[in-house]
């Protein structure tokens, strides 16, 4: 069992000791890889890597709804998420990281909920981002606080004509994996913090060619011991499972609530 689940690059293995893989099974299928499960400085934490080992899942493929799942049925409510954007603002330079409070959501043809079947289930999204967890990820990072994440379908880039309305938007950020993975952990009544690492300025802002994929993954590189170092501080600050928050009130007064054990 654990009580944190981190989501992301399959680097975070290394992270902890005592690694054990738990194949689950859930109602969505199969997660991107099997959890695996180990102790972080007192913590037990349960890792996903979002597109799987060998990076399989292209974004519109991450079985989002089977990862939370996973993470859920391990014992899991406070869960981080770290994703790759690109830069919709200049002052937010590669390297960059963002902590959202908002995201806008234009990915189609994604598996968005969980409740897809009788009896109907709506869970308010109005501050779809953990409060304690982003205080706590601020708290210990040099980060920006604040900002809206929108999150394409992928796997291809912005054109300069989205890239350049999306700007226009006031948004800050731009990535693929945000959503519907926000949403899920919420219709879970799972606590979900997003910290967005930013690589490249989008293609509204960047001149030449654009936005490139070797780029990204270049200037990700360049960012991961600093997302590891940050990750470490923040999960051994975060609540204990059975630490009230907000977050795990969104199913109250649904027929959902205990289904999930909520």
């Amino acid at each position: 069992m654990a009580d944190i689940g981190v989501i992301g690059g399959s680097g975070f293995y290394s992270f902890l000791s005592g690694a054990e893989r738990i194949e689950i099974d859930t109602p969505y299928g199969a997660p991107s890889e099997a959890p695996v499960v180990g102790d972080l400085d007192g913590r037990e934490v349960a890792f996903i890597p979002r597109h799987g080992t060998d990076h399989r899942f292209p974004p519109h493929r991450v079985n989002y709804r089977a990862n939370l799942w996973a993470l859920r049925s391990l014992g899991v409510r406070q869960v981080l998420g770290p994703c790759a954007v690109g830069s919709l603002r200049p002052e937010l330079m590669p390297g960059t990281f963002v902590v959202p409070d908002q995201y806008v959501d234009r990915t189609w043809g994604r598996e968005h909920t969980v409740y897809d079947a009788a009896p109907v289930v709506h869970v308010s999204s109005a501050d779809p981002y953990c409060p304690i967890g982003r205080a706590t990820v601020i708290a210990n990072g040099n980060v920006v606080p604040d900002g809206t994440m929108v999150v394409i379908n992928g796997p291809r880039f912005s054109t300069r004509a989205e890239s350049q309305w999306h700007a226009a938007q006031g948004w800050s950020v731009v990535g693929m994996t945000g959503a519907p993975e926000a949403a899920i952990a919420r219709e879970l009544a799972l606590c979900y913090t997003s910290i967005a690492v930013v690589t490249d300025h989008d293609a509204g802002i960047a001149t030449g060619t654009g936005v490139t994929q070797t780029e990204v993954y270049e200037a990700f590189k360049l960012s991961i011991e600093r997302l590891q170092q940050l990750l470490r501080d923040v999960i051994v600050q975060l609540p204990k499972a059975d630490a009230d928050c907000t977050c795990r009130h969104t199913l109250d007064g649904t027929a959902a609530a205990e289904a999930v054990g909520a």
